[in-house]
């Protein structure tokens, strides 16, 4: 998705899940503690490395993976 400039893919970090700016922290992660009823503020407590723009487009690319449509090969939208 364009426009997202802190969530990373790599490979050699965790296994080239969705991560915030390169570390160790994925998308799921955040959006997890997000669902659990963490606040930004108790997030940022805890990773004290993120920022609160993080958390935002964590929530930005999980909102887009959710609507995205996977198709199968060779089949079109009608």
């Amino acid at each position: 998705m364009e426009g997202l400039k802190r969530i990373t893919f790599d490979p050699n970090v965790m296994g080239g899940k969705p991560c915030i700016r390169g570390m160790r922290v994925t998308v799921g992660t955040v959006v997890g503690l997000v669902a659990s009823g963490y606040s930004v503020a108790k997030i940022l407590r805890a990773y004290p490395y993120l920022e609160a723009e993080d958390v935002r487009e964590a929530l930005t690319y999980a909102a887009w993976r959710v609507e995205e449509v996977e198709l199968p090969m060779g089949l079109a939208p009608a």
